[in-house]
């Protein structure tokens, strides 16, 4: 099983800004590295067979130009595919639309690395009550479901995975998830104390705490 803290300092996040198309828009940029081949990471991240073993299960066309649905969760369309480098797509979820871009990269000695970025329109309200973590703890949570996978030689990890996720070392996982997350938000500029402000409530929502 992986451990809380190894998993957190494994991986790396940014929040920054992009203009978009559509805008202005928030970027938050999430990393990590896996002792695998860019083919096999990119089979885990592209293939719904690979997808329901350690993410959701994921139905539609997941080609470009296809439209797809994850379980319970957001759906979108395809808009970019380059094997086995990148991808891009919508994000649909909750009446709003953002985007993922996903890259993957060799990296020396036998490892790739996953990078994914959420670009997203966030009211300034939204984003003062919440702050990054919102999503973050979500992709955070994603990423080590992915290592889970890859340390088990690709076997399907979701049952453990939600299991480990309601325990002592579950639970410490978010909060630190949480934390990097408010250190973030404070290296892209926003004021300390209403960082951490957002950043309590945003934990409290992820661990039913209540209002913070």
């Amino acid at each position: 099983m992986i451990e809380a803290t190894e998993q957190i300092s494994a991986v790396e996040r940014q929040v920054g800004h992009r203009t978009i198309a559509a805008g202005e828009a928030r970027v938050l940029t999430i990393s990590q590295r896996y002792r695998t081949t860019i083919d096999d990471l990119w089979d885990a991240c592209t293939t719904s067979e690979r997808l329901a073993r350690w993410f959701a299960p994921v139905s539609g066309d997941l080609v470009l130009g296809g439209r797809y649905q994850v379980q319970g969760n957001a759906a979108g369309t395809v808009e970019r595919c380059e094997p086995p480098a990148s991808f891009a797509a919508t994000w649909e979820f909750g009446g709003e639309v953002s985007w993922i871009e996903v890259r993957l990269a060799v990296e020396a000695d036998g490892w790739a690395r996953f990078t994914l970025e959420h670009i997203a329109h966030v009211d300034d309200q939204k984003w003062a009550e919440f702050g990054p973590g919102a999503t973050g703890i979500g992709w955070d949570l994603t990423l080590m479901g992915l290592a889970m996978h890859m340390n088990r030689g690709g076997a399907d990890t979701r049952e453990a995975g939600m299991s480990w996720m309601a325990s002592e070392d579950g639970r410490r996982f978010v909060t630190l998830a949480s934390d990097r997350w408010l250190a973030a938000n404070i290296t892209a500029g926003t004021n300390e104390d209403k960082a951490r402000a957002a950043a309590s409530r945003c934990l409290a929502f992820y661990t039913g705490a209540g209002p913070g």
